[in-house]
């Protein structure tokens, strides 16, 4: 996976998860967050290695889908790729074998337009009170406050959270989002992208990426990029929205 030139921008894989790191620049764990509680976030998933190193998000759409980023699973194969679900601590819980990675056919490895991909699990999952599905968002919202979850660094540079950090951000309007980004990096902020934070030392970091955002339960977006780490401008998400279509038209959900 090639590495992205611009070096203000960082995608939110970290290289201390062992995972594949196509940008410098971003990733870590949710900054600013709280200890999340157990089930808290059921449809959460860790993203890892063979070797049991998390190095991206997910979540669960349904028994059998994980929803996860093009950025994180880009280069990626069944074999050496595993989901975890149902879990609060970073090197714990069973590894489940996957079957299938598909990458939006559209995703751009420089722009990160369409970061959005899919993983099919090898075998259906048992929901119960810490696993569960998260329902995608069909309309376009432009407001409201919204909560990031993950496993990345706290801190830019710093050490990946040990335990499921989240934190509310307000979504920010999308011509917004691009006035308080640079002129090379407004260009990257696409309709189908949703915007969250702004606040210095909240926001998401490296081995958050994948990972959702959501609002009432309801899933808006999925970590993308934003500029390491929680720097006071705002993060960037893929729009489920925006590809709700794609995403139903490949799994049925």
């Amino acid at each position: 996976m090639s590495r992205l030139a611009l070096v203000v921008v960082f995608a939110l894989v970290g290289s201390c998860f062992g995972g594949i790191t196509p940008y410098s620049d971003w990733a870590g764990r949710v900054v600013g967050g709280s200890d999340a509680a157990l089930g808290q976030f059921p449809y959460q998933a860790s993203i890892r290695t063979p070797a049991n190193q998390h190095f991206c998000g997910g979540s669960i759409i349904s028994s059998t889908w994980i929803l996860c980023a093009a950025h994180c699973t880009q280069g990626r194969t069944p074999a050496n790729t595993e989901v975890v679900v149902g879990i609060l601590g970073r090197f714990e819980g069973t590894r489940l074998p996957i079957s299938e990675i598909i990458n939006h056919p559209e995703y751009g490895s420089i722009s990160l337009d369409n970061d959005i991909s899919l993983i099919r699990l090898a075998a259906p999952l048992t929901f119960g009170p810490n696993v569960a599905a998260v329902q995608l968002a069909d309309q376009r919202i432009t407001q409201g406050n919204a909560i990031v979850s993950g496993w990345g660094q706290t801190d830019h540079p710093g050490d990946a959270a040990e335990v499921l950090q989240f934190v509310s951000k307000p979504i920010i309007d999308n011509d917004a989002c691009r006035a308080q980004h640079n002129a090379i990096n407004a260009l990257r902020v696409r309709d189908n992208n949703i915007c969250a934070g702004g606040e210095l030392g909240v926001g998401a970091c490296m081995g958050d990426s994948g990972g959702p955002l959501t609002i009432g339960g309801i899933q808006e977006g999925v970590v993308s990029w934003g500029i390491a780490c929680a720097q006071g401008v705002p993060d960037v998400y893929a729009r489920v929205s925006s590809h709700r279509d794609w995403i139903r038209q490949n799994t049925g959900v």
